[in-house]
C-alpha cells in the first residue's frame, strides 16, 4: 500500500470517528439550520399568505448553500483548533508528507461531509414545503465543491487567526451573517462583480441550474472559468496566510497556548 493511500485511509479513519464521537453537534447544527427554515417557511406563509410561493425555491436553494458553506467553513476552522488545543499541530509539522498535504486530505473529507450533510437538508426543506427543484447530481455537485471552497479558504484564515490572537469566536459567528449575505447578493447585484465575491456567483450558477434546469455544459466556458478561478484563488489565499499566520505563532511560542 502505498503511503499516500495509508495517509488518506488514516485520516478519514480520524475524522469518522471523530465524526461519530461528536455526532450530537453535527446532528444539532443540521436541526438548527433547518428550524431556522421552517420558522422562515411558516412564518411567511401566516404573515404573507402565498405570496411566498413567488421566493420559496430561492429560499430553500440559498438555505442548502448555507448549510453546506458554514459546515465546510467550520470543520476547517475548527479541526485546525482542535490540532492545536490537542498539542498535535505541531506533530503534524513532523509528518513526512508535510503539513499542507494531511490539510488537504482533511479539507476534501470536510467538504464531502458538507455535501452530504446539505443534499439531507435539502431532501427534508423539499418534503417540507411539497416544491420539486431540478437535483441533477453531475450539475450540483461540482459547481456546490466550487462555491464553498471560498468558505473554506476563510475557515483557513480564520484558524490562522485564532492560532495566533486566540480568542476570537465572536468573528466566526459574524462571519455566518456574511455567508447569509454573499449568497443572497444575485438577487440585489448583477455583472461581473458577483466573480470576485466569495459564495455569490456560484449561488447565482446553483440558483439558475436547480431552477431552470441548467446542465453543467450548457453554462457559457466564461461563466464555469469564472467560477473556477474565483474559488481557488480564495481558497489558495486562505491557506498562504494561514501558513504565515502559522509561522508566526511558532516564532512566537505560542502554538499551544490556551
Amino acid at each position: 500500500m502505498s503511503g499516500h493511500r495509508r495517509l488518506l485511509i488514516a485520516v478519514f479513519e480520524k475524522q469518522l470517528i471523530l465524526l461519530k464521537r461528536y455526532w450530537l453537534n453535527t446532528v444539532l447544527m443540521l436541526f438548527g439550520v433547518y428550524l431556522m427554515f421552517a420558522m422562515v417557511f411558516f412564518g411567511g406563509q401566516t404573515v404573507g399568505g402565498n405570496s411566498i410561493d413567488s421566493a420559496l425555491d430561492t429560499v430553500v436553494i440559498g438555505f442548502f448553500l448555507f448549510l453546506a458553506a458554514s459546515a465546510a467553513y467550520f470543520d476547517v476552522a475548527r479541526s485546525i483548533m482542535q490540532e492545536a488545543q490537542w498539542g498535535t499541530l505541531e506533530q503534524l509539522y513532523m509528518s513526512p508528507f508535510g503539513i499542507g498535504h494531511v490539510l488537504g486530505v482533511k479539507t476534501v473529507f470536510n467538504i464531502v461531509v458538507s455535501i452530504g450533510l446539505a443534499i439531507g437538508l435539502l431532501g427534508l426543506m423539499l418534503v417540507t414545503t411539497g416544491r420539486s427543484l431540478t437535483v441533477d447530481l453531475v450539475t450540483i455537485v461540482p459547481l456546490l465543491v466550487m462555491t464553498i471552497l471560498p468558505a473554506v479558504g476563510i475557515g483557513y484564515f480564520i484558524a490562522g487567526l485564532s492560532l495566533l490572537y486566540k480568542r476570537i469566536e465572536n468573528v466566526q459567528q459574524l462571519l455566518q451573517f456574511g455567508f447569509v449575505g454573499l449568497i443572497a447578493a444575485p438577487g440585489a447585484v448583477q455583472g461581473p462583480i458577483l466573480v470576485f465575491l466569495p459564495l455569490s456567483f456560484g449561488s447565482d450558477l446553483l440558483m439558475r441550474a436547480m431552477t431552470d434546469g441548467t446542465r453543467l455544459w450548457e453554462f457559457s466556458l466564461l461563466e464555469l472559468t469564472a467560477l473556477v478561478g474565483s474559488s481557488v484563488g480564495y481558497l489558495v489565499v486562505g491557506y498562504v496566510i494561514f501558513g504565515r499566520f502559522v509561522e508566526r505563532t511558532r516564532k512566537r511560542g505560542i502554538m499551544g497556548h490556551y
